[in-house]
């Protein structure tokens, strides 16, 4: 098995705006291993959220290529590439995107049960995942109960519940107090000893927490760069 979780080759993303052609992204050319908590770090509008869509297959480079986890994602059919996002990528965005009038349970064996899970399997599991991140007194609570980090726990969970090899997180503190946004960057350290996790953030201070840090300006990479964690290591 490659190293490599993660591969983009000259991938560029442009996109028509009234009779303007605007670049998304400029020819990045990226690896990302297994394993590990990696930082993209940019201004707004500066490519960050186009280039967690290519590697999520939720969306397709003008040109260039994307590969994840041996995955061609431009050759992927319309239901191989369910499948892959399904299987393959866990998802956690800034505003949590919980199903309102489903518990925190129900929300995290969602996915399971789109992948054909049993349903004693799913709610053994995300009965399982939300103990492990500190909410198994809220299993039976609707997203209105619960705080926003508490909410963005149990997102994270839900990313977890099909054990994908890849977790991307879209500005997952952005809604977020400073302590509960360091909490869900913790929880992150410790879901990337196990699996590659890819943030997205303004936030240079949750930034140094990675153990790779990846600038991104005007669509362009403007160098990666070892993080204090790396630095702190011998």
């Amino acid at each position: 098995m490659s190293d490599i979780l993660v591969e983009l080759k000259d991938a560029t993303k442009t996109y028509r705006k009234g009779g303007e052609t605007v670049t998304a992204l400029a020819g990045v050319t990226l690896a990302v291993a297994h394993r590990g908590m990696v930082a993209v770090v940019g201004p707004s509008g500066s490519g960050k959220s186009t280039l967690l869509h290519l590697i999520g297959g939720m969306d397709h480079p003008t040109s260039g290529s994307v590969t994840v986890a041996g995955h061609a994602l431009a050759r992927l059919a319309s239901a191989e590439l369910t499948r892959f996002r399904r299987q393959t990528v866990g998802f956690v965005f800034q505003t949590f995107n919980l199903v309102p009038n489903l518990t925190a349970l129900e929300n995290v064996a969602l996915p399971m049960e789109f992948n054909g899970m049993g349903r004693g399997d799913r709610e053994s599991r995300g009965e399982a995942l939300l103990k492990r991140f500190g909410l198994g007194a809220r299993l039976r609570h609707y997203p209105r109960e619960l705080s926003g980090g508490e909410m963005q726990r149990v997102a994270i969970a839900r990313a977890l519940a099909n054990e994908p090899p890849l977790v991307l997180a879209d500005e997952p503190t952005g809604n977020l107090d400073s302590q509960a946004g360091r909490m869900v960057y913790e929880l992150m350290q410790e879901i990337a000893r196990e699996r590659t996790v890819l943030v997205v953030t303004h936030a240079e201070e949750f930034a140094r927490l990675a153990a790779r840090v990846i600038h991104i300006r005007d669509g362009k990479l403007q160098g990666m760069a070892p993080s204090a964690v790396d630095a702190a290591q011998p």
